[in-house]
């Protein structure tokens, strides 16, 4: 059975996809956090085995020129399948007239380039936790 994708929120447990970010090393916050930030993202990416949530991501935008993409994480036990690349690829679908910056961990540039992605040297960021995202590699 091939994946499945899906473009919506509805019936997502959303203690699942806290738990999927924790494993795989990303930022992740109480179920109701997530379930709002993807609530309220321009574009969702769900991906099924069936019944089991494998994959997903999500993008902000004004929908014209604009677009930035988050939370793209992959159960663990589904690396190495193409998911990660699928679901890059579905959200990139729905915004094709927009220019697309990426928030991802460090040691994962490689993949994204692969996907067409350059590493920016103007980005700036202001994090609630400064110290802790330059010790874990974000910030110079």
């Amino acid at each position: 059975m091939p994946f499945q994708v899906r473009y919506t929120t509805q019936d997502i447990d959303w203690q699942q996809v806290s738990a999927v970010l924790a494993q795989v090393g990303m930022a992740h916050y109480s179920a109701d956090t997530h379930q709002k930030a993807f609530e309220n993202s321009h574009t969702v990416v769900f991906v099924w085995d069936g019944e089991c949530l494998v994959g997903f991501g999500r993008a902000i935008s004004d929908g014209a020129y604009q677009a930035a993409i988050y939370d793209v994480a992959v159960v663990p036990s589904y690396q190495g399948k193409g998911i990660g690349k699928l679901i890059v690829e579905k959200i990139l679908e729905r915004l094709p007239s927009c220019n697309v910056l990426l928030y991802a961990s460090p040691g994962k540039e490689d993949f994204y380039r692969k996907l067409g992605f350059s590493k920016m040297t103007t980005g700036m960021a202001l994090f609630q936790n400064a110290e802790g995202m330059r010790r874990k590699g974000f910030t110079e």
